[in-house]
């Protein structure tokens, strides 16, 4: 019984690590924006670009980032992509009668005037086929496609799954579930 548990309590653990909550604090390398240049789609900025790397190799990672739309028509994200990830899905984290799950998400509309944010428990972005080249504390660029297929890239800060734990010190905490 208590080796089922163990495997229950683990594999709920590693499902939700993608999406686990952090406290707010952007880095240096997160707060940076992508303002519209000759590159990057005009009226769109993206910023606070996060990667959280998964707990275990080979499992997905996840990204988190805000994207506003300043001016224009509105506009919809219609792919990412993520340097150093394979395949990049826009998710949704959605509860039905108690129970969470995620569904994938073909393509997030923008409104003018306003900011879309991409965070644990709701939107996010699953990168799958992430490479070891990825380690935290340094950067990989992040691209979104608008649905005109315009583009905008930004700095993402990678981080471990852990993150910074917000400040919490968990060194006092009894984490010996033998005796579960």
């Amino acid at each position: 019984m208590r080796n089922g548990m163990f495997a229950g309590l683990s594999a709920v653990a590693l499902m939700l690590g993608g999406c686990g909550q952090k406290a707010d604090n952007p880095g240096t390398a997160a707060s940076e924006s992508a303002a519209a240049t000759p590159e990057n789609a005009p009226g769109i900025t993206v910023t606070d670009a996060t990667v959280r790397l998964p707990a275990v190799a080979g499992s997905p990672a996840v990204a988190y980032l805000t994207v506003t739309q300043g001016s224009g028509p509105s506009r919809k994200i219609a792919g990412v992509y993520v340097e150093g990830a394979e395949r990049a899905e826009m998710h949704e984290t959605v509860t039905e009668n108690g129970v969470s799950s995620m569904r994938a998400v073909k393509d997030i509309a923008l409104e003018p005037g306003k900011s879309t944010t991409f965070k644990p428990g709701g939107l996010h972005i699953m990168l799958f086929g992430v490479a070891d080249t990825l380690k935290a504390g340094s950067t990989t660029e992040i691209t979104i496609t608008l649905d005109n297929g315009d583009k905008v890239s930004a700095p993402a800060k990678i981080e471990s799954i852990g993150g910074d734990m917000g400040g919490h010190d968990m060194s006092g905490m009894n984490h010996d579930m033998s005796k579960m």
